[in-house]
């Protein structure tokens, strides 16, 4: 899911890092060797004959080296119930709107999958989002163990919001040298899930993974295998995801665009011309933002131009979006930072309207490390094209700042995921053994975003045609039957097929700003006796402030010994969240009369584990309809607590998980009653023989063999449809 304003981030450092990387760690580009290299090398007569030496000994251990390759395979595979195990992951599939569309015919091969083995709704993860519930697919432990609450954590000493899943900061010493600031050492790049995803486990056992795209992946870990990282990779302007808007009008007052950046362009000599921003320049003193020139020339008859960006020239069609377009930056000293984005022309007449993707880290030059090994995403681009590495690519923002309208959109969104197929089934072609999991996004964007057609006057739909897209979210589900299909005949009986998601779907019509409701019941208070505060908690009283809410899911306490101005003793810990959630139980829309919160439940209660102080004191169960306000989510406080939700995201998962489990469907029968998420990773290391680490929460859900279904087990799907 992307969340759109929390996501924002402040940039890294003060730097993109990508040139940083460029020049401090070995990258693909650095370690491809050309063929000028390769005959300057040869023509040593000692590489020569060291060469000639290394392939006769290579020869003669052979036998030795297959045999001693032979006995670790029948060690690491010998006890494997099945020879690969390949995971479909559909981020975001209703169970509920996937059982109506198997009854009516139209998800054949869901039927199909769920007639041999199973298909049941899937228990998410108590907050359920998505960078929580797959880091629990990965671990089999729940968030106080793996650290992963929400997409953002928060700074205990300034209260701003921060990424929760990785940490990227650039080297701490720097090299000054006339204009010239030089970064020394290598910059800071951490994953920040804790305990340990089953591929790690299984490369202990030597047990090939290829994880492509699951969330929470970035910086790649070392594995006995590949993996392709997602969710939370950022930018190349070190964000997580900043489009472009260029048009020669005059912004309105107010236009300022939150997921991005507006920028007007000169009309010149007949074509408009403006500078594009990119990263800002990590060699310099002050990091200005380094920028590549863009000129679009209309061509006669309004119905295409030609465009030339940062030296790349080509013809653009209007609605039509670019092929991806090489960026190359220069912050100085032969330095090149290489990144790609996709541009989509709205109009050229009465006014330019040009959207320019998030520039995204170049996958055959990579300036961070998107994969592992560091050389595997170069490949993938030689060998299947270039393809997004955004973690967050499909730009919802975009359109809900109608920067982009709702066609824009789903162009963008299935162009991404044509690009997720080939990298999938690819993955499926190169790994005969092991695990293979992928995880496609569409499934969940298109819910966010389209929602609003499912239900007649949606706040979202204002002013808006509410009968074109009405179809869109039913549509989609049929395109992944396609896909299930696809994946079907690409595998063999010695496959278990997992089909699953982290969570379902329900609508979100109205904001919740908790933030505003703490000011009114007393525990959060703002300076001055203001009514309002700013993004970032801008205006909040720390000294007399008890409790505070940001992102989407959690109220914090302000805590002494933790908060940097915190004030709650540890003994008025109890006492005071028991107040805060006997009012919020049940708490109902002032507007509308309709209870929004249907539950606060205790982090402690539900997961007493040993990073459980990095989370919210209180976990916030909305109920359908609702979710914490955009506003809520930046940390401000507005002047009313409820509010109509009128952006394009009008779908969404944030709230009590009891109302959005996920699914999961299998080729084997399923014989837990009530799988879990979390049962997942234990399922995966039994089928391949690996005992179950004690610390996992999760349980095997096969718990008799792995067996195909046979009769009233064949049908037994069908229940789903009304549970």
């Amino acid at each position: 899911m992307k969340p759109g304003t929390p996501l924002r981030q402040r940039r890294v450092g003060a730097l993109a890092l990508a040139a940083v990387l460029l020049l401090l760690v070995p990258t693909p580009a650095h370690a491809y060797i050309g063929p000028g290299a390769g005959f300057a090398a040869l023509g040593s007569l000692t590489i020569l004959l060291l060469a000639f030496v290394a392939a006769i000994i290579s020869l003669l251990t052979w036998p030795f080296r297959l045999l001693w390759s032979l006995v670790r395979r029948r060690q690491s595979y010998g006890k494997a119930l099945v020879r690969r195990v390949v995971v479909l992951g559909l981020d975001g599939l209703d169970p509920q709107r996937t059982a109506r569309l198997m009854k009516e015919g139209r998800l054949p091969h869901f039927v199909k999958l769920a007639e041999q083995g199973g298909f049941k709704a899937l228990g998410t993860t108590y907050p359920a989002i998505s960078p929580v519930a797959w880091s629990s697919f990965a671990t089999g432990v729940n968030p106080s163990r793996h650290a992963i609450f929400d997409f953002l954590d928060r700074d205990l000493r300034t209260y701003v919001p921060i990424l929760s899943s990785s940490l990227v900061a650039p080297p701490a010493r720097r090299f000054r040298l006339g204009p010239y600031s030089i970064p020394i050492g290598k910059p800071v790049l951490k994953l920040l899930r804790r305990s340990k995803a089953f591929w790690t486990i299984l490369s202990e056992h030597r047990i090939y993974s290829t994880v492509l795209r699951v969330p929470i992946t970035f910086p790649p870990e070392k594995i006995h295998g590949v993996c392709l990282a997602s969710m939370c990779t950022p930018d190349l302007r070190g964000t997580q995801g900043s489009f472009t808007y260029v048009s020669d009008e005059e912004a309105a007052p107010g236009a300022e665009h939150t997921g991005g950046t507006r920028l007007r362009a000169e009309r010149r000599d007949g074509a408009f011309r403006v500078d594009i921003p990119g990263p800002d320049n990590p060699i310099r003193e002050k990091a200005p933002v380094l920028t590549v020139p863009l000129s679009v020339q209309p061509l006669p008859g309004g119905k295409e131009a030609i465009l030339s960006l940062g030296g790349t020239r080509f013809t653009l069609p209007l609605r039509t979006y670019s092929p991806w377009v090489e960026v190359t930056f220069k912050p100085g000293l032969g330095i090149k930072v290489r990144g790609i984005c996709r541009l989509y022309l709205n109009s050229l007449e009465p006014h330019l309207s040009l959207y320019i993707t998030p520039i995204q880290i170049d996958p055959e030059r990579p300036a961070l490390p998107i994969s592992h090994p560091s050389y595997y995403a170069t490949y993938l681009a030689k060998l299947l094209g270039r393809f997004s590495t955004l973690g967050l690519a499909e730009d919802t923002w975009a359109l809900n700042e109608r920067v982009i309208d709702e066609e824009g959109f789903l162009k963008q969104a299935w162009l991404i995921h044509d690009e997720r197929e080939k990298l999938f089934f690819n993955g499926i072609r190169k790994t005969r053994e092991g695990v293979v999991a992928m995880v496609f996004d569409v499934t969940d964007r298109v819910q966010h975003m389209f929602y609003r057609y499912l239900a007649a006057g949606h706040p979202a739909n204002r002013g808006l045609d509410e009968e074109r897209y009405r179809t869109v979210i039913d549509d989609m589900y049929v395109r992944m039957d396609d896909l299930l299909r696809r994946t079907m005949e690409t595998i063999d009986e010695q496959t278990l097929l997992l089909v699953m998601s982290d969570h379902g779907f329900k609508d979100f019509r109205r904001g919740v700003n908790l933030n505003a409701w703490l000011r009114d019941e007393g525990y959060l208070v703002l300076k001055e006796g203001a009514r309002e505060g700013g993004d970032y908690f801008q205006g909040v009283d720390w000294s007399r402030t008890r409790a505070y809410t940001f992102g989407l899911t959690g109220l914090f306490l302000n805590r002494k010994g933790r908060e940097a101005q915190g004030i709650v003793t540890k003994e008025q810990v109890a006492p005071l969240l028991a107040e805060i959630q006997k009012k919020l139980d049940g708490l109902k829309d002032s507007g509308t009369g309709q209870v929004a919160m249907r539950k606060a439940y205790s982090t402690a209660a539900l997961y007493p584990g040993p990073y459980l102080d990095r989370g919210p004191e209180l976990l916030l169960g909305f109920n359908q309809g609702y979710r914490a306000s955009w506003e809520a989510a930046l940390g401000k406080v507005t002047a009313e607590v409820f509010s109509d939700n009128t952006k394009a995201w009008s779908g969404d998962h944030c709230i009590d998980p009891v109302l959005v489990p996920g699914v999961i469907l299998s080729n084997r029968v399923i014989d837990a009653a009530q799988p879990t998420i979390l049962d997942i990773a234990p399922t995966i290391l039994q089928v391949f023989g690996v005992e179950v680490p004690a610390y996992m929460e999760g349980k095997p859900i096969f718990t008799a063999g792995l067996r195909q279904a046979s009769g009233k087990e064949a049908r037994a799907w069908q229940a789903v449809t009304s549970s």
